[in-house]
């Protein structure tokens, strides 16, 4: 469960101006506030039925913009790719092993 929240926090920070407000509203207190569906759905004057379409729904919304876009997936590329090269850098590796990690990294955009 908190790898499916870590994973659902990232791609809402990306993705979330493609949300609408409800969408944006209820993802927020769900996933980054920790509110129940209950308490959201007293919020809002919704059923909790409704609450939790609207959240599976807005989750597979966001899946399917990371396989079309996939900006979560090659942040954390990079990510791997940088922390490669801070260790390259730091043990002295060669130009040429540098110069693949660069590489590697400008291929990612």
């Amino acid at each position: 469960m908190l790898e499916k929240t870590l994973r659902m926090n990232y791609l809402y920070d990306f993705y979330q101006s493609l949300l609408t407000t409800k969408q944006r509203q209820y993802m927020e207190l769900y996933f980054l506030d920790d509110w129940s569906l209950g308490e959201i759905a007293e919020e809002f004057e919704v059923s909790r039925q409704a609450v939790y379409d609207n959240i599976k729904r807005t989750e597979s919304m966001l899946e399917e913009y990371e396989e079309k876009l996939r900006l979560f997936s090659k942040f954390e590329e990079r990510s791997i790719l940088m922390k490669k090269l801070k260790t390259a850098i730091e043990k002295g590796a060669t130009n040429q092993s540098i110069l693949i990690i660069v590489d590697s990294l400008e291929r990612l955009d």
